[in-house]
């Protein structure tokens, strides 16, 4: 399995000396989040500052963006990076296109699909010079000249993710992407009987191997070096699965486990601004489903019951006050867990 790692979003000199230091520890990816701050410009401070480890979003916001302009910063990461670079994308909801981004919204599984095949008719006319034609419902891209045109970069394809939880954009992962970015709002029961399912429909549909694709996370990890310590980072998971519960795109990931209700009182507690009061809500029953809650000892064994034979990859974030040589023992365990990944497309 493989083991990455966020690096920070908010302190540019922070993010350079944060992925060096996973590198050394042996995580294999750095990640970006985007929250508050931008999820790319950290990356090009990790880019420079290290050698191997892979780098890449969880998640851009796409489509406040054009495609050009994220065509242009992902291919400038990745030849920076010398190919290290995944491009992790998501819709957001409704609600923050419109009234945080001032976006028009439309159905987002064709907006997506259009989007993706933008990015990938514009990378090859930038690597092997064909003529730049895409026309679609959504986006049009007609113009190239050659002043605007990068060099071609003599790596592989950009690999291209996107953040899924309802069955549409699972099957158009498996379709046209090279990985899906499960939501952390989710459970073994969700990804077994919902997400896998969708994703292989998605691969059957364009004969494409499920080793060469990507399925990332679909859980939290709360963990710790005993009791106390865990206490305190459930109590933070505690908080984001009742901001996460309150959103009605993910409802249905409650409704599985019979807690439709749970996601309706939280939903309007979040229309009262109730926000500090609704991780009370959520009980320890809920909170153990969506977590893997383990000290360190317990953790390898506890992440291959949880993610074992559905996931390829995790992302796992150390407490500050864990030895760095314990880091490397239980990254080294946890990577012992197998995979169906084994390696994104090499070839465009």
């Amino acid at each position: 399995m493989r083991i990455e790692t966020g690096i920070p979003i908010d302190n540019w000199r922070a993010a350079g000396p944060a992925a060096a230091a996973a590198e050394a520890l042996g995580f294999d990816g750095a990640l970006t989040f985007e929250l508050a701050s931008d999820p790319f410009i950290p990356l090009a401070f990790a880019a420079v500052a290290t050698e191997r480890i892979q780098l890449g979003t969880a998640i851009a916001v796409c489509f406040p963006r054009s495609p050009m302009v994220i065509a242009t910063t992902a291919w400038d990461l990745h030849v920076q990076s010398s190919g290290r670079f995944t491009l992790g994308l998501g819709t957001q909801v409704k609600g923050h296109n419109e009234r945080r981004f001032s976006v028009p919204w439309s159905p987002p599984h064709p907006r997506l699909k259009e989007y993706i095949g933008a990015l990938r008719a514009i990378w090859r006319c930038w690597e092997f010079g064909e003529k730049l034609d895409f026309q679609g419902e959504h986006y049009s891209f007609t113009l190239m000249t050659p002043e605007f045109s990068p060099q071609p970069s003599g790596l592989g394809p950009i690999p291209i993710t996107i953040a899924a939880v309802r069955p549409a954009l699972l099957r158009l992962a498996g379709e046209v992407c090279d990985g899906v970015r499960l939501h952390p709002f989710a459970t073994r029961r969700y990804v077994e009987q919902i997400a896998l399912p969708e994703i292989n429909k998605g691969l059957a549909r364009t004969g494409r191997e499920r080793n060469a694709f990507d399925i990332w996370g679909g859980g939290f990890i709360v963990t710790g070096k005993n009791e106390a310590a865990l206490n305190a980072e459930r109590e933070k998971v505690r908080y984001r699965l009742a901001f996460y519960g309150s959103t009605r795109t993910y409802h249905d990931v409650l409704a599985l486990h019979g807690w439709q209700d749970l996601g309706l009182k939280l939903h309007e507690m979040s229309r009262k601004g109730q926000w500090s009061q609704m991780a009370a809500e959520v009980p320890n029953e809920v909170l153990e489903t969506f977590a893997v809650v383990a000290t360190y000892d317990d953790l390898p064994q506890k992440v291959k019951a949880r993610y074992g034979g559905q996931t390829d990859s995790l992302t796992l974030t150390m407490p500050e006050d864990i030895p760095d040589g314990e880091v490397r023992e239980l990254l080294q365990d946890i990577r012992t867990i197998g995979r169906t990944l084994k390696s994104f497309p090499s070839t465009w």
